[in-house]
């Protein structure tokens, strides 16, 4: 099936988004997600132009001495808890997370299943999340408290929540339109206690694959057919959730718009052997942080082409070497659900220290009983390695950096 005309050439003057500050580095001392239908897990495709890559060096982060005394101010099971997202399945009373985020230290969670039950409920149920941040369970640090709200199948909140067009349509509005609309729907989520909307999906599905990409172009959750495109819509949708005060999740880098399965549910068809570190297809993620996205979620396809043996998410060469090193992202990296069928056979625990040691920030898990075998293994490895250690650091520095900017830190501000 062909897909609809996308609209004209994004205009590559990047404009500073108002509400949500870009997440810069921090000075180190040491150191969908299954959607209702289709699932977050997908990627990116190719073009004409490279992308951009970053060659100054970053800035520190003015609320960088904060952070390192927010860091010093917790206990090590404490910061291992800020590396892992658990979910909340539909239904579920806020009080099945308490073990989990008392016991486990766990700080971030996401909204999963389709919720239906309106913005009164999320509300309440938000706020009872958020008082269990306390400092005995997170050392006072606030929670992410995340949803999918792309718009079409991927919409995790529904109930009185306004209903959200699949990106393919929005894709098809103005930048002005799509930045105004999605300012409409990041004030829902903000008033609902959601300050982090794992959106929008900044995959470049080529127009001769179109349905046929399982993840992505099946369900129309591109926002158009070229990097272009794609980069206009994934702008406008970051600025219009800043302008809200919600922070936001590019994904699924480097991309999954040129494979045919779907990560969550199969192992076959998901080699994207096209991808190169100067793909085309990389810009719409690279805009999208430059808009002010603070996090960018890493699929579990494959690249051999960026590295044959490992999967994106184990990857130190797409991790480490393309994103941080040549793109110069220094914002906080996160999973797409690691229990996808992609990854199933790597035992979870193995699943979190090979993520963490690639240069990823935190774990999205929708299986929150695995938690504490999370927890445990990072705490674990890091007590007898020094460099994973260090990595570990690194990590929980820039979730606390995010965490400051969205006002989630005690005595901190951006």
């Amino acid at each position: 099936m062909s897909l609809p005309r996308t609209v004209g050439r994004v205009i590559l003057r990047r404009l500073r988004p108002p509400a949500v500050a870009l997440v810069t580095a921090v000075t180190m001392t040491a150191c969908t997600t299954g959607a209702v239908n289709p699932g977050t897990s997908d990627s990116a495709a190719g073009s004409a132009t490279a992308p951009a890559t970053t060659s100054a060096a970053p800035t520190p982060s003015p609320t960088a001495s904060c952070v390192d005394t927010a860091y010093a101010a917790l206990s090590p099971e404490q910061r291992v808890g800020q590396l892992v997202m658990v979910a909340l399945q539909a239904g579920s009373p806020s009080a099945s997370l308490k073990p989990t985020i008392t016991q486990s230290h766990v700080g971030n969670m996401l909204y999963l299943g389709g919720w239906k039950t309106g913005r009164a409920d999320i509300t309440a149920t938000s706020r009872l999340l958020q008082e269990m941040a306390t400092p005995e369970a997170t050392g006072g640090i606030g929670l992410l408290v995340a949803a999918d709200q792309e718009g079409g199948v991927v919409q995790q909140l529904r109930g009185d929540f306004t209903t959200i067009p699949s990106a393919l349509t929005q894709g098809g509005w103005t930048a002005d339109r799509l930045r105004s609309e999605a300012k409409a729907w990041g004030e829902e989520l903000k008033a609902a206690g959601v300050n982090l909307d794992l959106a929008p999906v900044s995959d470049t599905v080529p127009a001769e694959l179109g349905k046929g990409n399982g993840p992505v172009g099946r369900w129309d959750r591109q926002f158009g057919s070229t990097p272009e495109a794609v980069s206009q819509g994934t702008v406008a949708f970051v600025q219009g959730m800043a302008d809200a005060g919600v922070q936001t999740s590019v994904k699924h880098f480097p991309g999954i718009g040129r494979i045919q399965g779907n990560t969550d549910h199969t192992t076959a068809g998901l080699i994207d052997d096209r991808m190169t570190a100067d793909d085309p297809y990389l810009q719409p993620f690279v805009d999208g942080w430059q808009a002010g996205a603070g996090l960018v979620m890493v699929s579990s396809a494959t690249y051999p082409q960026l590295d044959p043996e490992n999967p994106s998410m184990f990857s130190p060469a797409i991790l480490d070497g393309l994103l941080r090193g040549k793109l110069g992202f220094t914002g906080v990296v996160i999973t797409d659900d690691i229990n996808a069928a992609s990854v199933k056979s790597v035992p979870v625990a193995d699943r979190a220290t090979r993520f963490l040691s690639a240069g990823g920030d935190i774990l999205l898990t929708g299986d929150t009983p695995s938690a504490p075998t999370l927890v445990a293994a990072i705490s674990t490895t890091a007590a007898g390695d020094p460099g994973f250690a260090t990595k570990v650091e690194a990590s929980v520095k820039r979730v606390l950096t995010l965490k400051a900017s969205m006002g989630l830190v005690p005595g901190c501000s951006d």
